[in-house]
């Protein structure tokens, strides 16, 4: 059985937390430096709820900056919207894999009816 992608466990990690279904604390020791203090203060706002529909990732693409670091984007969906969320792992001497910064992209704007 293949393991999964680090970039895949944590862009669901991070969208359980930004959508409300996990408690930033679930993030502690998956996180290193600001990237849980970051987490926290884009929790607060609930960016990613939706109403009715549950946000899923829809894409993920990602960028090796150096050995043991990577630069990740992601699509997130929830019904007809979709946000950008972009957040950076660095391996440690442990082997594990830990996000040191998280982004998310500016909330779409509704187009006006009529």
């Amino acid at each position: 059985v293949a393991q999964p992608r680090p970039t895949d466990v944590f862009a669901d990690r991070l969208l359980a937390v930004l959508s409300g279904q996990r408690p930033v604390h679930w993030m502690l020791r998956h996180t290193a430096g600001r990237a849980y203090d970051e987490l926290a203060r884009l929790a607060e706002r609930g960016p990613l709820r939706a109403r009715g529909t549950r946000p899923v990732v829809r894409d993920i693409g990602y960028y090796v900056p150096r050995t043991g670091a990577l630069e990740v984007f992601a699509r997130i969906a929830a019904g007809n919207h979709l946000r950008a969320m972009a957040f950076r792992l660095e391996q440690g001497p442990d082997h594990r894999w830990r996000c040191t910064a998280v982004e998310l992209g500016p909330r779409p704007r509704h187009a006006p009816k009529g």
